[in-house]
């Protein structure tokens, strides 16, 4: 037996990263899973893999996120887990922020929760309840210079998390994953483009590696099991432990400048 057997759950950004881990990771214990990714293809094919679902959506258009939820309640006869994680990034100094450039950055990361929220907790209930997990982040809780958009959409998150479990408890529990440096798609341009950073990830770490996509999967399902039947509104940071001598990405923007000094 899974430790997810019987449950149906949605996952937003499940193409690629994170988001295909998890649903590997809920698929391997038990439950039935519908991907929802801007990436039709990749959606597709992890849904392929897991005998799941797929849904093309942009999690800041609530009416794509609401139809697609509600379609894959009634292909699964009902939906008691949800992973909001989709996320976009990006770097540069405060005021430098073109406005359409931090708007998508929040819509994105916070509203886009906030979607999930206000489509799924409906379905969740008249299922019975179950469990919800949002992606926040280590610059939520520690950020560094260059990132206010991110951090500060992803510090909502985590205060969002905890209004939520306050309002939907004892049906619904509600956490969020707060991950450190994870190897994703949203990573990777940064890691290729500063090599170096690898190796400062690495030794600052306790750990002593950068974390996997399966490190923050695995979080996940078992905030989803039974087996955290007695937590809710938590921000869980997931880092290996980097975040003990300083924020995140201390240092990345000065290094981008001088990239693009040097270019």
């Amino acid at each position: 037996m899974g430790s997810l057997d019987g449950q149906r759950a949605a996952i937003t950004g499940g193409a690629s990263g994170i988001g295909r881990a998890t649903a590997r990771a809920m698929a391997t214990e038990g439950a039935t899973v519908a991907v929802l990714d801007v990436d039709e293809a990749g959606a597709k094919e992890v849904a392929a893999e897991i005998g799941g679902h797929a849904y093309t959506v942009d999690v800041t258009d609530f009416a794509g996120v609401e139809a697609a939820l509600i379609d894959a309640s009634r292909a699964m006869n009902g939906l008691t887990l949800l992973f909001n994680n989709a996320g976009v990034g990006n770097i540069a100094p405060l005021h430098e922020y073109e406005l359409d450039e931090w708007a998508r950055i929040v819509a994105v990361n916070l509203t886009g929760v906030f979607h999930g929220f206000k489509a799924g907790v409906p379905l969740i209930q008249s299922s019975g309840g179950g469990a919800i997990v949002s992606t926040s982040s280590i610059s939520g809780t520690r950020p560094s210079a260059g990132e206010a958009p991110y951090s500060a959409a992803k510090a909502a998150v985590a205060a969002i998390t905890a209004n939520a479990a306050l309002e939907y408890g004892p049906d619904i529990r509600v956490n969020a994953v707060a991950p450190g440096m994870i190897r994703t798609q949203l990573t990777e341009p940064l890691l290729a483009g500063l090599p170096h950073l690898s190796d400062r990830y690495i030794a600052d770490t306790p750990v002593g590696r950068i974390g996997e996509p399966e490190d923050v999967a695995d979080l996940v399902v078992f905030l989803c099991s039974d087996r955290a039947r007695f937590i809710t509104g938590q921000n869980i940071v997931v880092d290996g432990g980097m975040t003990l001598h300083g924020a995140g990405v201390d240092g990345v923007l000065a290094d981008v400048q001088r990239m693009l000094g040097n270019t």
